[in-house]
């Protein structure tokens, strides 16, 4: 539902402005009912994400290692689209907030160009890269053919993820997140049920193992992305997609970029992270890794939800900062929180409740479950913590002070998390790693609660009820 306002808030008489959802419907309501969709949707993905190693950890702990390697070039991947979908979103929300709708669809336009970039840098990482990433973490003949296999597909499809990114992110961007819940579980769902058929030749296809595994990931991601291209088309009449005398506007991508660069240098710092924990784990045993690796899937389906919590987040406080609406910004914060406290608390418990039980639908051995079970409960101390410091760095995200939470995952994967690993690392027994994790998320929560007091002084506090 949309309200309208009369000619004397136009410049054209006789015309009337049409105001979104975003800026008169009562928070909670908006915020969950934006929110709620997005998070559906990430808990199908996170679930697929799980489901696909579980199906590969039948293959073997080797293969199992092999996609858990890939991880790292995955999440640049996905750090790329998602980092300049954040800076479209808010950029092209806050546009709306301002009623200009030519900065409207220039972001939009320019977001596409930025997906088919993207695609073309990781076609050419695919065909270049892949083979000496693998060789720097393992001589495994066995993990390199299945990880070669596996990661050279990812990147060479990478289309259908990225153009999923951008036309989700437009459907986001003007609160039609409804939307976006049917394109991602519609890719979800189609993954899921390629996945056993490709991997072990069932129904008569056949038997690809691991290369079957990157097959379903990538055409669940097309037929995705096509669905959200056709909904923006058909559906989403706040923004106008043409090609006719399109060209790249700089200084729209330097918009864009200065509020999604942040992102993507923060996901990328996790990508390297996650690899540099690899070497550290891969030198007690691979089954270290495999553990880390059936982690980093299963606290998914914690993390999932609460980052589609700041998807619905993002465009409600970035178009009411437009529109100088500061309790309706910080109205929405305060819930975010509290959703994401919930829900995150949630999933300490289960991990600290059901360690064994979670592995045990990755096949894991006794000595997989000895170091697993540990690792778990661990790592997922932090949890609670994480909720507060990811929605307050999305926050600083949507307000345009996005260096702030790059400074912050900096501060908290390279600074602190990486050299507590290796130095626990040091005592020779690889559970002490596990708290590399605790002790980072604590240092992150300090940083996080310094900043969200300078954004409210030099931002919030500044904006007029």
């Amino acid at each position: 539902m949309e309200k309208q306002y009369e000619a004397d808030n136009t410049d054209t008489v006789g015309e009337a402005i049409v105001e979104n959802k975003m800026g008169y419907m009562p928070v909670n309501k908006l915020l969950l009912g934006m929110s709620v969709p997005m998070m559906i949707s990430m808990l199908v993905q996170a679930l697929y994400n799980i489901v696909d190693s579980i199906f590969v950890s039948r293959i073997g702990e080797k293969a199992l290692t092999a996609v858990s390697l890939a991880f790292p070039v995955q999440q640049v991947m996905i750090a790329l689209g998602g980092g300049m979908g954040i800076g479209v979103n808010a950029l092209l929300s806050k546009s709306l907030g301002e009623k200009d709708y030519d900065k409207v669809n220039k972001a939009a336009m320019n977001g596409i160009f930025l997906s088919l970039v993207n695609f073309i840098i990781f076609v050419v990482i695919g065909l270049t890269f892949v083979k000496p990433f693998y060789l720097s973490q393992t001589g495994d003949t066995e993990i390199l053919g299945y990880g070669i296999d596996y990661l050279t597909i990812v990147c060479c499809a990478s289309f259908g993820i990225y153009f999923q990114f951008i036309f989700e992110r437009l459907l986001q961007s003007t609160g039609k997140t409804f939307y976006t819940m049917i394109t991602q579980t519609t890719g979800a769902v189609i993954n899921l049920i390629m996945d056993p058929i490709l991997i072990f030749g069932l129904l008569g296809a056949p038997k690809l193992g691991v290369k079957g595994a990157a097959i379903a990931t990538v055409f669940g991601q097309i037929v995705a992305s096509i669905m959200a291209l056709t909904i923006n088309i058909k559906l989403n009449t706040e923004i106008k997609l043409s090609l006719k005398r399109f060209r790249p506007d700089g200084e729209t991508i330097k918009k864009i970029y200065s509020v999604g660069l942040p992102s993507i240098i923060m996901q990328s710092i996790g990508s390297l992270m996650v690899y540099g924990i690899n070497r550290i784990l891969i030198a007690f045993s691979s089954t270290a890794t495999a553990v880390f690796g059936v982690y980093f899937k299963l606290q998914s389906f914690i993390f999932m939800p609460v980052f589609g919590l700041n998807n619905g987040m993002v465009p409600i406080v970035a178009y009411n900062y437009g529109a100088r609406k500061r309790l309706r910004m910080t109205g929405t914060i305060k819930l975010a929180i509290l959703y994401a406290f919930i829900i995150m608390t949630t999933g300490t418990a289960v991990f600290l409740a059901f360690p064994a039980k979670l592995l045990s639908f990755f096949n894991a051995s006794d000595h997989m479950l000895s170091m697993g079970i540990p690792a778990l409960r661990i790592i997922s101390i932090h949890f609670p913590i994480a909720a507060f410091c990811i929605i307050i760095g999305t926050v600083f995200q949507a307000l345009g002070r996005a260096v702030y939470s790059m400074i912050n995952s900096i501060m908290r994967q390279i600074v602190v998390l990486l050299p507590a690993a290796y130095l626990l690392s040091l005592t020779g027994e690889v559970n002490n790693v596990w708290w590399a994790f605790p002790i980072a998320e604590i240092m992150s929560l300090c940083v996080s609660l310094f900043f969200l007091y300078k954004v409210n002084r030099e931002i919030i506090s500044k904006i007029p009820d």
